[in-house]
């Protein structure tokens, strides 16, 4: 199992549907380049409230030697498969830029993915 190092950029995958996170975290889960980098994660319990809400998130720890490219075709599928949600993306790189999509009904995800590909890679390598 790979472990997450501390300096790994970290994709978090937000929806307004919980069924379409466990989706994608399933669908994550099932890529060798993940495992042991991806976990569900929720808001802290409010006061008043009695335990989690349910799935708000995923968060994903990228590492070196092409993990970005991975996981933006990884996502890139899942969203083109029938029936996902809409799909809230923030993403935050290892120098700190982050950058947030909103993919309401994306009608090509590979040219959203790119944009993450982009993002991800170092900020002296872009041109």
């Amino acid at each position: 199992m790979q472990s997450q190092s501390v300096s790994d950029p970290l994709l978090s995958i937000s929806a307004d549907d919980g069924d379409a996170l466990r989706s994608l975290l399933d669908w994550l889960r099932h890529e060798d380049a993940f495992r042991g980098r991806v976990r569900p994660a929720q808001r802290p319990v409010r006061p008043g409230e009695m335990g989690a809400v349910g799935l708000d998130a995923l968060v994903v720890a990228l590492s070196a030697g092409g993990a970005g490219t991975v996981l933006a075709a990884s996502v890139s599928t899942w969203l083109s498969q029938p029936r996902r949600a809409d799909v809230k993306l923030t993403i935050t790189a290892e120098d700190g830029r982050h950058l947030e999509l909103d993919a309401r009904r994306v009608k090509d995800p590979a040219v959203l993915m790119r944009e993450v590909e982009r993002l991800l890679r170092p900020k002296d390598t872009e041109s």
